[in-house]
């Protein structure tokens, strides 16, 4: 719901002078299958609803998609998977929000693009579509004509990226600050999630925090973040060690030792699952880092030895919690 309001409430406000809502400098229409009102997973009803039959894609300047919970379903019903390839081959831009990227993944129209999805959802994606790389350190990504948001209140920063592009960056600071919004955040600002260390405060060191801690299983090497984040690894090296006082390879390998510390503690794999899970090539190597990180060993961890916590460590828990559904 959220995205879905804060996306249109931009448009709203762009379109007319103060507050009128008069489709004067931009239009919408709500779409559905069948022309039926769609309820929400919170009870809310959006409708009245145009039928794609109705609605001929090239009539559109984008076509929005915003989706919602993930269950064992399909992200999209066979007519809307049909619509969003016919409005692709007519070369209307397609835009995902929050979970609607999973549908223009189901419709084929992703290969080989970039896809941004919330870090909350970054397991779902690779789990349902292997083949797809997800974006998950940034708020929205905008690949040619395809263009996918995060979802919750970056759906207003992508809405006013476009209200900007089409009509003025007047009329999107305009609708930002009705809505009592400072201002647009660019696409490539770093999604606020757990373990963000807030007092990191340079946004490539953000991004690269959450780059490493969706791959802690094969950590990326200091040059492959660098080249991820198209900075130098010089650049990198020194924010590291200006925000964080270690270096990026430090930082990955203590952050997996400490998801090692928490599947120890609640889970029932063994220590050579384990330390392959956390990116390690082998058990002494794993052992070896954790006794110099904890001063115990993994298996003292499975036999119930305590250990002192860091400030961080509850943060890092809901991050862990979440990675090892």
């Amino acid at each position: 719901m959220l995205p879905f309001a804060a996306f249109v409430d931009c448009l709203r406000l762009a379109a007319d002078e103060g507050d009128a809502s008069r489709p004067i400098r931009c239009r919408w229409r709500f779409l559905s299958a069948d022309g039926q009102p769609v309820q929400a997973s919170n009870g809310a009803t959006i409708g009245p609803c145009d039928t794609y039959r109705d609605s001929p894609p090239e009539n559109f300047d984008y076509i929005v998609v915003c989706g919602g919970l993930l269950d064992d379903r399909p992200a999209a019903d066979a007519r809307t998977v049909e619509y969003l390839r016919e409005a692709a081959s007519r070369r209307v831009p397609l835009i995902g929000l929050c979970t609607g990227p999973f549908a223009l993944i189901q419709a084929g129209l992703m290969k080989g693009r970039r896809c941004c999805v919330s870090w909350y959802h970054h397991g779902d994606l690779t789990q349902r579509y292997p083949d797809v790389v997800p974006v998950a350190d940034r708020l929205f990504v905008v690949d040619g004509d395809r263009i996918t948001c995060s979802g919750g209140m970056a759906a207003a920063d992508l809405a006013a990226w476009i209200v900007e592009r089409h009509i003025g960056r007047a009329w999107a600071q305009k609708s930002l600050h009705i809505m009592q919004i400072d201002s647009a955040r660019r696409g490539n600002t770093a999604q606020p999630q757990p373990a963000s260390f807030d007092r990191v405060t340079d946004n490539r060191i953000r991004r690269a925090i959450r780059l490493i801690e969706q791959h802690l299983n094969d950590p990326p090497s200091t040059s492959a973040l660098a080249n991820m984040l198209d900075i130098s690894r010089r650049q990198l090296e020194r924010g590291f060690m200006q925000e964080l006082g270690m270096s990026p390879s430090t930082f990955s390998r203590d952050l997996r030792l400490r998801y090692g510390l928490w599947l120890l503690r609640h889970t029932s794999r063994s220590i050579t699952e384990i330390s392959a899970e956390c990116g390690f090539a082998d058990n002494a190597h794993f052992t070896r880092q954790f006794r110099r990180l904890f001063e115990c060993s993994p298996s003292q961890i499975e036999r119930g030895t305590d250990i002192h916590e860091t400030p961080y460590d509850g943060e890092l828990a809901a991050l862990f919690a979440e990675r090892g559904r």
